[in-house]
Formats: structure tokens, sequence, C-alpha cells
């Protein structure tokens, strides 16, 4: 036995739904159910383009040009512009959108 506090929209919304089914299951079946449909729908993922990493890169890099320090040398402003564009270290590994690092 399981047991939850719903919304009274939400348990209205149950209701609506187990009206409409052609044989009117109780609540606790149609929330059975729904749980059931809910658990057998696969999620996507946003599918991201080759154009739009690209493209994100690139606004990522311009936003990154304009708060450049002038002062420092070419060098300088590239390697810090190289760095914040692959990001923190730490959280290198965690990225979904990479590939695992190869193992030293």
């Amino acid at each position: 036995m399981m047991g939850f506090r719903a919304d009274p929209v939400i348990r209205a919304a149950i209701v609506r739904w187990a009206e409409n089914q052609p044989d009117h299951p109780s609540l606790s079946a149609a929330i059975r159910r729904l749980v059931e449909l809910g658990l057998t729908v696969k999620m996507k993922g946003r599918p991201t383009s080759e154009g739009q990493k690209l493209r994100a890169r690139e606004m990522a890099g311009k936003a990154i040009d304009h708060m450049t320090d002038t002062t420092a040398s070419a060098d300088d402003q590239a390697s810090r512009k190289r760095r914040l564009l692959k990001g923190p270290e730490e959280f290198r590994e965690v990225r979904i959108d990479r590939g695992k690092a190869k193992s030293k």
C-alpha cells in the first residue's frame, strides 16, 4: 500500500480522466493506471545539433571577448578564453555532451 497527498486540482484531473475511461476505474485504480502509463513513457532528451553547439560556443566566445582584460597580452587573453570555454576541470567529467575522459 502506498499513499500520497494530491493537490485538489490534480485529484480533480485524475477523477475527470477516470470518468472518461471506458471502464470508469476507481480513484485508486485510475492513479495506478496513470502511474503505469507514466513509467512506460520514454523521456526525450533535448536533441542538439552540431550547428546549435557551434552557435552556443560562438556566443560564449563573443561574451568572453567583451569582458576580456585588454591590458593582458594576446596569448594570455587566448589562454584565458580557452580555459573559460572548456569549463572548470572538476565539472568536465560530468558533462553529458562530451564523451568520457580517457583513463590515464
